[in-house]
């Protein structure tokens, strides 16, 4: 029998000012994990994950020093923080709940999260298809910015 019951991973960045707690009842063995081959994301060296049935709740004990980088479309605000230089999540937010996607690499138990990352590239997408993407399958999302 699976257990469905959720669980919470932890992490955040380097020096503590941004924080995560990542709900969700999927085993990080079984993640799907994305690279995503934009510039950004392969300068990251990024790690994506995320769970439509699950929860991402970010907080930034110093919210100015929290940094919001947007580029290309402009559709999602990717979070870094200003002190310590970690990318955490991408956010998009707006008409709707703010949707999540999780860096793994920024989670404490990031080791737990053994798949290879898939490169994905989403060059083709236009504007409302990439949207229509995140808000099927990116994590629901509480921010306390």
């Amino acid at each position: 029998m699976t257990d469905t019951t959720n669980k919470t991973h932890r992490g955040g960045c380097h020096c503590g000012n941004i924080r995560l707690a990542f709900e969700t009842a999927v085993d990080p063995a079984d993640f799907e994990v994305r690279a995503c081959q934009c510039a950004f994301c392969r300068k990251h060296n990024t790690r994506a994950i995320a769970d439509p049935a699950g929860h991402l709740t970010i907080e930034a004990a110093r919210p100015s020093d929290l940094q919001r980088y947007l580029f290309g479309l402009r559709t999602a605000e990717y979070l870094l923080c200003r002190t310590c230089g970690v990318y955490v999540a991408a956010v998009v937010d707006g008409d709707s709940r703010p949707r999540a996607l999780v860096i793994a690499n920024a989670l404490d138990d990031a080791a737990r999260f053994t798949a290879e990352a898939m490169k994905s590239n989403y060059d083709g997408e236009d504007e409302p298809s990439r949207m229509a993407r995140r808000r099927a399958g990116w994590t629901p999302a509480t921010l306390k910015l």
